[in-house]
């Protein structure tokens, strides 16, 4: 299986994009965030005609969150299942041929000392508490999509000065590492340990991407019984080198499924 998570920011902004990167690269799963679309306006033909089935759950302007696959999908799940309608659209679970997906948008938080920042942090512990009601960690899960955090040094361009900042905060890492002592490996890493490489870039900074001043705040983690059966994982930077791109890129892994 190969499966890739993008932050589109706007699917219908990006779909020339989207739609050559699916044909060209062929992933049997594409997890996006982002999307801002309402439902009814989400560009499910031209995706369907080039071969995907398409699950998602969006809101106008904000948000939205998809997963295209090959295969059709069962037990699509938005939300936390608990009845909270605001959250359906940062989160999309579903199975295909006995793997659980779990596409996620965390909150970005804005800053530290807001409110915001807190609401983040509630949210990560609200999904462990998702993953420990509903799973176990001996189950075959994929957890992906734009986590807002970078995890280590090698994640950001200057660790020392953005330490604390939004994205690279000690309280959002041990949000993230609770989440992640569940039962979860981070791909990509285990197969980069040295590489310093990131999804996203920020529009405000001129030519971010040549100067490498990037964050890899989205990621791919599996439960173990899938991390041993992990091929590769692989960050793709040309999309974002593109006219009309996205702030962030397409990272992928391959599983021996």
């Amino acid at each position: 299986m190969k499966i890739a998570s993008f932050n589109a920011n706007g699917i219908r902004a990006r779909l020339p994009i989207l739609l050559d990167w699916l044909q060209r690269k062929s992933p049997d799963v594409l997890c996006i965030q982002e999307t801002k679309v309402q439902d009814v306006d989400f560009p499910r033909k031209p995706i369907e005609e080039v071969g995907y089935y398409c699950s998602f759950k969006g809101q106008k302007s904000y948000n939205g969150v998809a997963i295209l696959s090959k295969k059709e999908p069962s037990d699509i799940l938005t939300g936390f299942g608990d009845g909270d309608e605001k959250e359906r659209p940062r989160l999309i679970t579903l199975t295909i041929d006995g793997t659980v997906i779990v596409n996620t948008y965390v909150p970005q938080g804005q800053d530290p000392d807001s409110e915001k920042f807190a609401y983040k942090i509630a949210w990560f512990a609200r999904l462990k508490d998702f993953f420990k009601n509903n799973f176990n960690p001996d189950l075959k899960i994929i957890w992906l999509g734009d986590l807002n955090v970078a995890p280590d040094p090698i994640d950001v361009y200057a660790p020392k000065k953005l330490l604390g900042s939004i994205g690279y905060h000690p309280e959002e890492h041990k949000a993230l590492n609770s989440v992640m002592e569940w039962g979860f490996v981070d791909v990509y890493r285990m197969h980069n340990p040295d590489e310093r490489a990131y999804t996203y870039w920020d529009y405000r900074i001129p030519h971010a991407v040549k100067r490498g001043l990037g964050w890899r705040i989205d990621h791919i983690c599996a439960t173990p019984c899938l991390a041993v059966v992990s091929k590769k994982s692989w960050i793709d930077i040309k999309p974002r080198l593109l006219q009309k791109p996205s702030d962030h890129t397409f990272i992928v892994a391959e599983f021996d499924l």
